[in-house]
């Protein structure tokens, strides 16, 4: 049995019986006495406690994937609309989810696009997720794979309540990837933004698996395996470390944007592709 086929059995195991670690939505319950089931790879110091192998073609899974809807710019002046349950957008196929942005007119706007996000149905307060994505090309787009807090705690006000990126490109510097976290203290209109940059110069043409590493002390993010972020938590308080609550993940496509737009947005390179093989979510053992 392959390595890919142990996780895809771990994970219906943890759907069928829950995980500890998970803070599940509404309508999903965890199990509250099941223990997750082991991590794959013997000796890690990680458990698995949720994944999403993309096994079964169709829509994304319901039970695991929400949609964020709407095409009112998102805070960034984004040019698409996020449409919910639209294979053209988003899909899983022959292993892998395949998040699309299209241009094509769409109630006003000039583009398409998914936005995927396990609000709901799942968030996590600490341990390892690992996201192997290949990513999109082209001036103007803006891939991601970021987490947001589930509830608020200070009145919903970004970036207050903290943002955890995971991976973000910008299609007009392709092949550099930026992990990055916001919160009250940090962030970039204070001129004090918090985050690294890593070059991977074939992001669009192979897959690289992008991970988080979180604890109590400390936020860290990587590239195939390779450390590039540290965020301390400096003991300060929430202005600096709001991050001690559950989060959940999104994954989408931008168009254009503050920054996904900063240089224009080609129309011609449109679709376009964020394909995932596969999402994990670890717990410390």
């Amino acid at each position: 049995m392959t390595r890919r086929q142990i996780v895809a059995l771990l994970s219906v195991l943890i759907v069928g019986f829950g995980g500890a670690g998970i803070s599940s939505g509404q309508g999903h319950p965890p199990a509250a006495e099941a223990e997750p089931a082991a991590a794959a790879t013997e000796g890690s110091p990680w458990r698995l406690v949720w994944a999403d192998e993309f096994d079964t073609e169709g829509l994304p899974d319901p039970e695991k994937w929400a949609y964020d809807v709407g095409g009112h710019g998102w805070g960034n002046e984004e040019l698409q609309f996020y449409t919910e349950k639209r294979a053209e957008n988003a899909r899983v196929k022959d292993g892998h989810l395949i998040v699309e942005a299209r241009r094509e007119p769409w109630e006003g706007r000039e583009y398409t696009s998914a936005r995927l996000v396990t609000r709901g149905r799942a968030a996590w307060r600490y341990g390892r997720i690992e996201v192997r994505a290949r990513l999109p090309s082209g001036v103007g787009t803006w891939p991601a794979i970021w987490m947001m807090p589930k509830g608020w705690t200070f009145g919903g006000v970004w970036p207050d309540e903290g943002e955890i990126d995971i991976m973000e490109h910008v299609g007009y510097d392709e092949g550099v990837v930026h992990g990055t976290v916001h919160c009250k203290k940090y962030y970039h209109k204070l001129g004090n933004q918090k985050g690294a940059q890593i070059p991977v110069p074939d992001a669009t043409k192979a897959f690289h698996e992008y991970a988080l590493q979180w604890y109590p002390d400390r936020i860290e993010v990587l590239m195939d395996d390779t450390l590039y972020f540290t965020f301390p938590n400096e003991g300060t308080g929430p202005d600096a470390w709001p991050f001690d609550k559950p989060f959940y993940l999104i994954l989408n496509i931008a168009v254009g944007g503050f920054w996904g737009g900063a240089q224009g947005v080609d129309p011609d390179v449109y679709p376009q592709r964020l394909v995932v093989d596969y999402v994990r979510v670890y717990e410390a053992r």
